[in-house]
């Protein structure tokens, strides 16, 4: 875009040696605006699917003896804890079973 405005400067504005330097100026800018936007968007993955689960903490809305569910990040998951939990326990996301979350307690 920077580009096509020093263009236009170039022709209807700016006298000769001004022109060029301004479509110079426009290019450079539109090629830095380019990769700082690459580098931008690229900097940090994106985390999809069950598996960014593990190692979170949830909360068990009943007992875990040793099946029951947790609430995590405001979803209602069903999760099994072998060494067992009350309710209302913190538990740590250890493991995804299919769609069953394998927890400890904390």
């Amino acid at each position: 875009m920077l580009t096509l405005v020093a263009v236009l400067f170039a022709i209807f504005v700016l006298p000769s040696p001004w022109g060029l330097v301004a479509i110079c100026t426009g290019a450079a800018l539109d090629i830095a605006e380019t990769f700082g936007f690459r580098w931008w968007s690229r900097r940090k993955r994106a985390q999809v699917g069950v598996e960014t689960l593990v190692g979170q903490r949830a909360i068990a809305v009943g007992s875990l003896r040793p099946s029951g569910h947790v609430r995590i990040h405001g979803e209602l998951w069903s999760a099994r804890c072998d060494a067992g939990c009350d309710a209302g326990a913190a538990v740590v996301v250890r493991a995804v079973d299919g769609l069953v979350l394998v927890v400890d307690p904390l």
